[in-house]
C-alpha cells in the first residue's frame, strides 16, 4: 500500500512537534549549562575549577555517545518520564538528552567569542557578575547565539528522523516503514525532499536574522 498525503502531513506535524518541544526543553537545559561553563572557567567571572571540571566532563560524556545508541540506552528513563518508549512524546526525551549538552557547547563557544574588553568595561562600571552576563555578554553574543541555535535545530531535525528507527514517529518513521521496509522509493524521496526544504529554509532564516542583529 502506497503512502498517502494525509500520512505525509501527519508525519510532518509529528516531526515539527518533536523538534519544537525538544528545542524548547534543550534550550532550558543547555543555555544555563553553557553560561555556567563560561563563568566558572579559569580566569572568568565566577572561577570555580572543581565545578567547571565536573560539568565539563559530564557534558563531554553525553556529547560522546552517538544518538542512535543514546536512544536505546535511556529507554528506561523514557518509559519512566512519559510511560512509553515509542511515539512522538517518547522521542522528545532522548532528543533533549542529545541536544541539551550540544546546545551548552554552542552557547559556551558563542559567549567566549565576546570581546574581553566588553567585560572589562562592565566591571569598571561596577556591574555584578550576573549583570555582566545578562546585560553585556548575552546581548553582544546574540548574533552568534542565533546561528548556534540554527545549527542545533538543524541537528534536531536530523536526529528526529533517526528516532524513527525505534518507532519515534515523524518523517523518519515514515521513511523507514514505507520507504525502506516496503521499498517505496517515492515515499523515500518525498520525505528526504521535505527534510532538505526544512533545513534549507531554517538555515536561511537563521542567517538572515543573525545578519540583521549584527548590523544593529
Amino acid at each position: 500500500m502506497l503512502v498517502n498525503s494525509d500520512q505525509i502531513i501527519q508525519a510532518l506535524i509529528e516531526t515539527l512537534q518533536m523538534v519544537a518541544f525538544s528545542l524548547l526543553f534543550s534550550a532550558v537545559l543547555g543555555v544555563p549549562l553553557g553560561i555556567a561553563l563560561v563563568v566558572t572557567r579559569k580566569g572568568h567571572l565566577l572561577e570555580n575549577a572543581p565545578f567547571f571540571n565536573v560539568l565539563n566532563g559530564i557534558i563531554n560524556v553525553f556529547r560522546s555517545v552517538p544518538f542512535i545508541i543514546l536512544l536505546v540506552a535511556i529507554i528506561p528513563i523514557t518509559r519512566f518520564l512519559v510511560g512509553t518508549s515509542i511515539g512522538t512524546a517518547a522521542a522528545v526525551v532522548p532528543l533533549v538528552f542529545y541536544a541539551g549538552p550540544y546546545i551548552a557547547r554552542l552557547v559556551e563557544n558563542s559567549l567566549l567569542e565576546v570581546d574581553p574588553g566588553v567585560i572589562e568595561a562592565a566591571e569598571a562600571m561596577g556591574a555584578t557578575p550576573w549583570q555582566i552576563v545578562f546585560k553585556f555578554i548575552l546581548p553582544e553574543a546574540m548574533s552568534s547565539l542565533i546561528l548556534a541555535f540554527t545549527i542545533a535545530t538543524v541537528g534536531l531535525i536530523g536526529a528526529s528522523a533517526m528516532a524513527g528507527a525505534i518507532g519515534g514517529g515523524g518523517l523518519g518513521d515514515l521513511a523507514i516503514t514505507y520507504g525502506y521496509q516496503r521499498f517505496d522509493t517515492t515515499t523515500m524521496l518525498i520525505t528526504v525532499g521535505i527534510l532538505i526544504v526544512m533545513v534549507q529554509g531554517l538555515q536561511s532564516l537563521g542567517n538572515i536574522t543573525a545578519k540583521k542583529i549584527r548590523r544593529r
